[in-house]
């Protein structure tokens, strides 16, 4: 009976379950079984899933701090991902929950949505996609809902929520309308209105409309229960008043986020107080109250994290108090404490070099201008100012190094033996001090550093055993010795650099003679006076050659000063060195004639002196000419060295090659300094390739991008080096045996120099026979060397047709044109003319072989 009965209670609740798992029932069971199953199993792993994702979110992302900050902590990548894209994995489990629960538990009765959970799994759904950057089918859950589930306590969130998804897609106007409207018709709660007017605040961020903005974060933080949320607020309507000009508003906003203290994360706060003190003018009655506030900063140990920032306000707060030295020490203080930020590495290395190039320490400058661009995204405006600004320095950096070395080898060269003697022996003496010093204090830190390994649990685990045998010391050791030398290769005299330095010419691209070189030098040499007196030259025109590239990098650097930087003062002292230099006559001129102008805009009463002395000890020259007569620079002037340069290149077209070359040379002695001689130097280069072939091409260009690396023509003749000369390089010869041959191919007649007339008449009576003959070939007159010319026709399709082309002109009675000629594949004619190798391609080709 109790059996009977026990079956009877099992069967009717196995059926009472079964009967509740329909989705397809409108029952009390029913609902409330797919209701809690879908709150209480599937949406609570999704919602911890999509929590997880947050929070890693949150751990990754880092802010701006020097732009104005989202107002969603959010890392935005800008492009539109698809579902099939690689995806965060909490928030694809978040998304297969959801989908999950609206599969298994959603109760679609005659159009109408039974289980009160469902609205929630789709805008889980929605929120899981929109984080995962995947707005297109986030807005459709949200607006899924919106459509379907009118009853729903969900409409006013999924509402915000898809028009944040709107305004992701770069829809900020339908976001402010659809969010308008909700205010207008909807009751909402606090939290609800926050994230409504937060959203709202975002939009009129994108539409650059930051007054607006700033009432609608007020309203935001205010109503907001999140603490993160109102400092974060709080400092974006800091910052926005900062972007209008308000300081004063900004700083309130900025002290309500301090007063927030650890209610708030403590980043918002550090970057307040640094944001105060930006804001902040210094002043003789202030001065003293924002260093002990910035030391306050400083030695609080909760701020140990933001140090970076600290340190370089404070380098600031030196700069502007004029002292230089502590505000180096807290540039470098930052850039070593700085956790990956490169945008605070870039402003630190930009204020660095900024520094030493008013203090005309160019080089340094040039070196952490370099650093900077590092640490900038390339194509963007800052990028390209800096690299602007480099580009500039690149030359003063090489023609300061040319100065440098000059003066310091003729220093030693000027010096009398027993006083060069002294001075190496003084330099020995504290070579070894140095090394001395360095080896104490090494010993030192390596002792330091084993007995705090003998403390550790490696250290006493290994106690005891040979050095070599000691796994654990062994490998201390390893990394200490990569640390101090980095990797180094097993060879003698591992310590030394192996590294030439070649002093390039400017004046002739040539290697100077004074080369210095960074030997490899034993220990011997090292300490040798005699070894160091050998390095001095002691020839003349070692010396004499020293000083002309002394002499000349003196007036580049005075022009680039003078025309680049601005910079007069330094620009004079450099030509007044050339001119007190002997210099070559071809600097002396253009060198008086540019003190002449920076004595002149700076109303020194020099100027009209250095005026005369040109007039009257150089009358014959353009610059007299100028200054007597300004029109002459008129820019149709025949006389300037842009109309002479126009007409030269003519004459270049008219393959009048050697003539370029001769005046390119006049000219660039004549117009030394002027911004148009590496054009004249690049047009005689190509003259000399067209004239000289492949290896005297290559050495004029080589000569173009040393003398001229930062000028357009520089650059060009570089490029040409590096990707053109390569592809010239080859002298095979194709095969042109058979009669099969297919290409372009050409019927070569050539001609001496001499009978230039002769050649000109044979092109104009080729040119009429073609015409007769209704060929669509044409004619040229090509210049092969100083001797050689040819009269080529052009665009054969076939050696035989070139053949047969020659034959009938030679027998047809109508023409009989007896001409020595040849024919020549295209390819082979472009070797002949690179390398100017016609006897070799005469033997090779042309000679019958036996």
């Amino acid at each position: 009976m109790k059996l009977r009965k026990f079956l009877f209670i099992a069967t009717a609740f196995v059926g009472l379950f079964f009967s509740s798992c329909s989705t397809q029932k409108d029952g009390f069971v029913n609902r409330n079984w797919h209701a809690l199953n879908t709150k209480y199993n599937t949406l609570y792993n999704g919602n911890i899933a999509f929590e997880q994702g947050r929070e890693e979110l949150n751990a990754t992302y880092r802010d701006d701090f020097w732009e104005i900050l989202p107002v969603e902590r959010l890392q935005v990548s800008n492009e539109i991902k698809l579902d099939s894209e690689d995806n965060n994995p909490n928030f694809i489990r978040a998304e297969e929950k959801a989908t999950k629960a609206i599969q298994k538990h959603s109760m679609d009765i005659k159009d109408e949505e039974r289980n009160p959970q469902t609205d929630e799994a789709f805008l889980l759904l929605g929120k899981a996609r929109y984080f995962d950057e995947r707005y297109i089918p986030a807005l459709e859950a949200f607006n899924y809902i919106l459509r379907k589930y009118a009853e729903s306590n969900k409409l006013n969130e999924a509402t915000i929520w898809r028009e944040k998804t709107n305004m992701r897609l770069d829809n900020p106007e339908v976001a402010i309308k659809n969010l308008k409207r909700l205010f207008k018709y909807e009751s909402l709660k606090k939290q609800e209105y926050a994230d409504a007017n937060a959203v709202l605040a975002q939009c009129y961020i994108n539409l650059n409309a930051p007054d607006t903005a700033i009432q609608k974060l007020k309203i935001a933080q205010a109503y907001t229960k999140k603490n993160a949320e109102k400092g974060r607020y709080l400092f974006i309507i800091g910052q926005l008043y900062n972007q209008l000009g308000h300081r004063d508003s900004a700083n309130y906003a900025f002290d309500k986020v301090i007063d927030l203290n650890r209610k708030s994360p403590r980043v918002y706060m550090v970057n307040a107080h640094l944001k105060k003190i930006q804001n902040t003018e210094l002043t003789d009655t202030n001065r003293e109250a924002m260093l002990e506030y910035l030391t306050d900063l400083e030695e609080n140990r909760e701020n140990r994290p933001f140090l970076d920032k600290i340190y370089r306000e404070i380098a600031q707060f030196h700069l502007m108090n004029q002292s230089d030295s502590l505000a180096l020490v807290y540039y470098n203080r930052s850039l070593r404490a700085t956790q990956g930020e490169r945008k605070l590495n870039a402003l630190n290395y930009e204020s660095l070099a900024e520094y030493y190039f008013e203090e005309d320490a160019y080089k340094t400058a040039g070196a952490y201008y370099d650093s900077t661009l590092t640490n900038l995204t390339e194509n963007t405006k800052t990028y390209r100012s800096i690299k602007k600004k480099l580009d500039n320095l690149e030359d003063v950096i090489q023609y300061e190094d040319v100065v440098q070395y000059a003066d310091s080898v003729i220093t030693l060269y000027e010096m009398p033996e027993a006083e060069r003697t002294a001075y190496f022996e003084d330099y020995i003496a504290e070579l070894k001090r140095k090394e001395e010093a360095a080896a104490e204090e090494e010993l030192k830190r390596t002792t330091a550093g084993f007995a705090t390994f003998a403390q550790s649990k490696g250290g006493k685990e290994n106690q005891g055993k040979f050095y070599f045998y000691n796994i654990t010391s062994l490998g201390y050791g390893k990394n200490d010795f990569k640390t101090r030398w980095g990797s180094r290769a097993l060879e003698d005299d591992w310590r030394w650099s192996n590294k030439n330095k070649i002093l390039i010419s400017e004046a002739t691209g040539e290697e100077v003679a004074g080369t210095v070189q960074a030997k490899q030098i034993t220990e011997d040499q090292k300490y040798s006076i005699d070894f160091y007196l050998e390095q001095v030259p002691t020839e003349v025109s070692v010396i004499d050659s020293l000083r002309a590239e002394r002499n000349f990098a003196n007036y580049q650097l005075g022009l680039i000063y003078k025309e680049k930087f601005k910079d007069n003062l330094l620009a004079a002292a450099k030509l007044e060195r050339v001119l007190a230099s002997d210099p070559e006559e071809r600097l002396i001129l253009p060198s008086k004639y540019n003190l002449f102008k920076i004595y002149e805009e700076s109303g020194s009463a020099l100027a009209q002196n250095m005026r005369q002395d040109i007039i009257r000890n150089h009358p014959d020259t353009r610059y007299a000419e100028i200054l007597l007569n300004p029109q002459a620079v008129l820019e149709g002037n025949t006389d300037s060295p842009d109309a002479r340069y126009v007409a030269l290149y003519k004459l270049y077209e008219q393959q009048e090659y050697l003539q370029v070359i001769t005046q390119a040379e006049a000219y660039i002695s004549k117009f030394t300094g002027d911004p148009i001689v590496p054009k004249f130097e690049m047009l005689k280069a190509n003259a000399i390739g067209r004239l000289q072939g492949f290896e005297a091409f290559k050495e004029a260009l080589n000569y173009v991008a040393l003398t001229y690396p930062n000028n357009p023509e520089g650059k060009k003749a570089e490029d040409m080096v590096a990707n053109q000369l390569p592809k010239l390089q080859a002298t095979d010869f194709s095969i042109e045996t058979g009669t099969s041959g297919t290409g372009n191919w050409k019927v070569v007649f050539p001609f001496k120099i001499r009978d230039n007339e002769k050649a000109l008449l044979l092109k104009e009576r080729l040119v009429e026979v073609l015409d007769d003959l209704n060929y669509k070939n044409s004619v040229s007159k090509d210049i092969y060397n100083l001797e050689d010319q040819f009269v080529v026709v052009h665009g054969f399709r076939s050696r035989d047709f070139a053949l047969g082309f020659a034959e009938l002109i030679k027998n047809n009675r109508d023409y009989r044109i007896k001409d020595e000629n040849f024919v020549v594949l295209s390819n082979n004619y472009k070797i002949i003319q690179v390398h100017k190798n016609l006897d070799t391609y005469k033997a090779q080709i042309l000679t019958p072989k036996p």
